[in-house]
């Protein structure tokens, strides 16, 4: 009997990949050309949250109101052109370590299905992999793009992986690989299971706290990784 199915649904900023600030930069950029406002990200932590409720919450520390849906959408626009050219000179980039490795020896495996989850709007997650040459491990996932809450982003993402797994998709089937409590939460809410990696911002110890079904301080051991992933 083969491998059952699994759907790994990885984050991107902190789990994946550092951009050295491109995105706080960018979401600056944006907020000072459509705004005429500085430093707009000064107060504001962005770690697992999705770009629209960033959005959202920097124009309330800003200036003093939310956004409209219209705003929201030019904000995306301005940030996503502003990203391109952050990412790709951002000199404090870099790949998590282990995720090269990591991520070629789970791609042969047929029972899996690798996809994202992540608080990015689509296009910036594919940015910020691309100056890497991650996307190509990528076929599907949930963004920002999807819903601004990412609990619904993560069943979206479920929903999508489901139709490229050779098999039915159990609730235990699903791991969430993320670096924040918001992605054990978002993982929880959405009847997944969490695998927390302590590569961002947050201690194992905190990411512990929150009750993932397991908590790694990296990704630097694709065997560790697969023998967990058989435990889980």
């Amino acid at each position: 009997m083969g491998q059952r199915p699994r759907l790994l649904l990885f984050d991107v900023d902190g789990t994946l990949i550092l951009s050295g600030g491109a995105g706080i930069r960018s979401v600056n950029q944006a907020f000072l050309r459509l705004f005429d406002v500085p430093d707009a990200m000064a107060r504001c932590r962005p770690d697992g949250k999705t770009d629209p409720a960033i959005f959202r919450e920097v124009a309330r520390q800003t200036m003093g109101r939310d956004l409209s849906a219209e705003e929201v959408a030019k904000v995306a626009e301005a940030y996503l052109e502003a990203l391109e050219d952050e990412v790709r000179t951002s000199a404090g980039y870099r790949v998590m370590p282990g995720v090269p490795r990591l991520l070629e020896a789970l791609a042969p495996l047929t029972h899996l299905v690798l996809g994202l989850a992540t608080g990015n709007l689509e296009r910036g997650a594919r940015l910020k992999l691309e100056r890497a040459d991650l996307n190509r491990y990528f076929g599907t996932g949930g963004f920002g793009s999807d819903s601004e809450d990412r609990t619904a982003l993560v069943r979206e993402a479920i929903r999508r992986g489901a139709l490229e797994a050779p098999g039915p998709l159990g609730p235990e089937d699903v791991v969430v690989i993320g670096d924040t409590p918001r992605d054990i939460e978002a993982a929880r809410g959405a009847g997944a299971i969490c695998v927390a990696v302590a590569t961002g911002s947050v201690s194992l110890e905190e990411l512990r706290r929150h009750g993932p079904a397991a908590a790694l301080s990296d990704l630097a051991d694709p065997g560790a990784f697969l023998d967990l992933l058989e435990s889980l």
